[in-house]
């Protein structure tokens, strides 16, 4: 499975900014989907995931209430859709999909497959 991750941008601090992610030479069928991000100098980070199959979002502490993912099954594309950015928002922010389970879910080795990364900047 091939991912793709665009829709990054440079943003103003309270902007909102939709990040997808489409598959390709496969499907998310029967993964589980998630979001990471890398800040410069920082280890990578859990941002959101969703079970492909159905069952609610996780959330990272740190985006909850502002950021949500959402997947469209028949495009095999996954959202993220971001509001109320801040500064420390600023990553590159990566897709992934594998066999991540609930208590795993966060980790990035549960995550077989990943995109190449899009860089999202938020202003002061």
């Amino acid at each position: 499975v091939q991912l793709q991750a665009f829709g990054g941008g440079l943003v103003r601090a309270g902007d909102s900014l939709r990040l997808s992610c489409a598959a390709s030479g496969g499907t998310f069928s029967g993964y589980t989907a998630g979001w990471f991000r890398q800040a410069p100098g920082k280890e990578r980070e859990f941002v959101a995931a969703v079970r492909w199959s159905g069952g609610r979002p996780y959330y990272a502490d740190s985006v909850k209430n502002r950021f949500i993912v959402s997947r469209d099954n028949p495009k095999n594309i996954m959202y993220l859709q971001m509001s109320s950015l801040k500064p420390e928002d600023t990553a590159v922010y990566y897709c992934a999909a594998g066999n991540a389970i609930l208590s795993s879910m966060h980790t990035s080795g549960a995550y077989k497959y990943w995109g190449q990364g899009t860089q999202v900047t938020v202003s002061s």
